[in-house]
């Protein structure tokens, strides 16, 4: 029997979209993470057929084109989407693009949007993209690769077991990274392995000048030096400055851990007197967070089932990150959520 096929294009042919597979494929690392971008893991999937690439450069257009052997290339999205009609579409611009972007795709008939975070620069802008999505019955995927990835998901599935006992906290080791370009996927793995609940508030710091926030609106992409989430299961979330990019959770009956970035993960077992005691954490095949969201989504389309990294998801750990943001605003508050601060604009010029 004939494997239904979806049309897929994408939009963004730069690092994320189409080359930052370059950069890993000799880090040790490769194996985790290969295919990358979204048009290797895109050509990687079976049931889609790959009609489309855009982008405003002419010349990234060609280039990625015969890259990944696509047939047709734009430097007009609208036009993309109306020549093609894709079922399903990849969004690899920067943030400030992507409302424009999942509205139109949205709107112009496709079932599903992979796309690359972080989100959006606003919660305004979140809003615009829930309202065209849920409007159509567009399927998402969020572009936080861990989130698809065997270890974490592994990690979710031993707590949900109750292996941890009742968790208590959830804790990045992720430096002091910039809000959007790198805290968003510590606010989407701090939001996963709390079990993807709802937090009740957030309270933090942002390295940003008092004077920024003038206009409502921070004109870079500040670091996160310290964050606090209180999620309304109960679960403590931390953001540290701490580097190495790993997270733990720590329960009542013991801890994981990630290390080397998911390449391996500690589990340790509580036996009594405060005391710890290792445990073989199960073998995970190593898999790319990319092919394994987009395979998701594609599954998704198949059977109406919800995504693992569905819109409101991402909306939610999204919010996270603005919260800390608007905290920095009031000295260091208390932001209760939905974070009513809604126009709270972050983002670098010419984003």
């Amino acid at each position: 029997m004939a494997i239904k096929k979806y049309r897929a294009c994408l939009i963004g042919c730069g690092r994320m979209g189409a080359t930052i597979d370059d950069e890993v494929q000799r880090n040790p690392s490769s194996v985790h993470w290969l295919p990358y971008s979204h048009a290797a893991a895109l050509r990687a999937q079976e049931k889609a057929e790959f009609v489309g690439v855009a982008d405003v450069v002419a010349e990234k257009v060609e280039t990625i084109r015969r890259r990944y052997e696509v047939a047709r290339g734009y430097t007009d999205y609208r036009q993309m989407l109306e020549k093609e009609k894709p079922e399903l579409v990849c969004i690899a611009t920067r943030p400030a693009t992507h409302a424009e972007l999942v509205v139109a795709a949205a709107e112009s008939g496709v079932k599903g949007i992979y796309c690359e975070k972080p989100l959006c620069c606003s919660m305004a802008e979140a809003d615009a993209m829930m309202a065209a999505c849920q409007r159509h019955g567009v399927l998402f995927n969020y572009g936080t690769q861990r989130r698809y990835m065997q270890p974490y998901l592994q990690m979710r599935a031993l707590i949900q077991a109750g292996e941890l006992g009742q968790v208590q906290a959830v804790i990045s080791y992720c430096g002091v990274g910039a809000a959007l370009w790198s805290q968003t996927h510590t606010a989407d793995m701090l939001l996963f392995l709390a079990g993807d609940g709802p937090a009740e508030y957030v309270q933090g710091i942002a390295l940003v000048e008092p004077a920024d926030f003038e206009d409502n609106r921070v004109t870079g992409d500040p670091g996160i030096p310290l964050g606090y989430a209180r999620f309304a299961s109960g679960v403590h979330g931390y953001f540290t400055a701490a580097t190495g990019y790993e997270f733990e959770v720590s329960g009542t009956r013991g801890k994981l851990r990630t290390c080397d970035d998911g390449s391996g993960v500690w589990w340790r077992r509580s036996r009594g007197g405060g005391l710890l005691e290792k445990v073989a954490f199960p073998a995970q095949p190593a898999r790319s967070g990319t092919a394994a969201g987009l395979r998701d989504l594609i599954d998704a389309m198949d059977t109406g089932r919800q995504t693992q990294g569905s819109l409101p998801l991402a909306v939610r750990s999204q919010e996270l990150v603005f919260g800390l943001v608007e905290s920095e605003r009031l000295q260091g508050a208390r932001v209760p959520l939905p974070l009513q601060n809604r126009e709270l604009y972050v983002g670098r010029e010419g984003w």
